[in-house]
């Protein structure tokens, strides 16, 4: 038993190890993107941050969902944001997962390029949104007599610049149209959606997204136009940008893998990033090489014929 225990160890470690150079390889030639869109996460951030200053408290708005559902209350506005964090967590273990599991689909690097592209798209329509036009804030902090709904004029830059993190981000007022937890609850689900492998836990990851509408709405956190703007803004967001981005390569299918040594000192930057983002080879430059029912093919036009042939 302990000897099984410590060869699958090892495998384990092996694998985390080959997953980890992988990735690496990858963040060197992606990094540009993921800095950009964790930056941009500051930019939307300092948005949220700066109509607060412009958030006028006023009677709560007509809404249907707030006579539909019963309101939560303050003690248990904490539910919402406990689903939420559940959904976060569960979605960035899951892009990882190709560090411990044998069966991977996904890079974690390309992944994450491809949903911040998606966050950042409809972050800067909220963002435009939200500026257009100021709602009173339904949230309990932001209505009249809290004096959290309105901030004092900053008394210098560096009090914008640091958001008050994270009492900011928590007690934010005027970030109404549309709910940024829905984007990235909505994010999250989609891309699991089409990359995921397992349908119960996509099944289940619809239903969370639907419970966590529900829940913003009664917690009093936005307006149920809020939520239901955001569904098809972020799905409808996500299907064109998704459409404009590479297809993520699938790492289930056969490998195009240099020969030699001399091969492998050619393989440059350029055709290694056609690769990646699934953009054919000229077979005439590169040979695929994998194996099949235990035979080793190098020739891509040989192993057509093989698959033509049944064999």
């Amino acid at each position: 038993m302990t000897l099984y225990i410590g060869r699958e160890a090892s495998k384990l470690w092996k694998r985390i190890c080959a997953e980890t150079t992988t990735e690496i390889n990858l963040l060197a030639e992606n990094w540009r993107y993921i800095l950009a869109g964790l930056i941009f996460q500051y930019i939307h951030g300092l948005a949220a941050r700066g109509v607060h200053y412009l958030h006028r408290p006023g009677p709560t708005l007509q809404d249907v969902g707030f006579h539909i559902l019963p309101e939560l209350g303050q003690d248990k506005a904490y539910i919402s944001e406990s689903v939420f964090t559940c959904i976060f967590l569960s979605f960035f273990a899951w892009t990882f997962h190709p560090f411990v599991f044998k069966t991977k689909k996904i890079y974690t690097v390309l992944v994450w390029c491809r949903v911040l592209a998606f966050l950042v798209a409809s972050q800067i329509l909220r963002i435009i949104t939200f500026y257009s036009t100021q709602l009173p804030g339904p949230n309990y902090h932001c209505r009249e007599g809290s004096r959290l709904a309105r901030l004092p004029p900053p008394r210098s830059p560096f009090e914008v610049l640091l958001i008050n993190f994270p009492r900011g981000v928590l007690y934010g007022c005027g970030d109404l149209i549309f709910s940024s937890h829905m984007i990235f609850t909505l994010v999250f689900v989609l891309t699991y959606q089409k990359y995921g492998s397992i349908r119960f836990i996509k099944q289940v990851a619809w239903l969370v997204a639907v419970i966590q509408s529900l829940l913003i709405v009664a917690s009093r956190k936005h307006y149920t136009v809020d939520v239901v703007v955001a569904w098809y803004t972020v799905n409808l967001v996500v299907f064109f940008v998704d459409k404009k981005l590479p297809e993520l390569l699938d790492r289930m299918a056969p490998m195009l893998l240099p020969m030699n040594v001399k091969d492998k000192d050619g393989w440059n930057k350029e055709e290694n990033h056609k690769l990646l983002n699934g953009i054919s080879v000229d077979p005439a430059d590169w040979r695929l090489r994998t194996q099949v029912n235990g035979k080793v093919l190098e020739d891509g036009n040989s192993l057509q014929d093989n698959a033509k042939n049944g064999a």
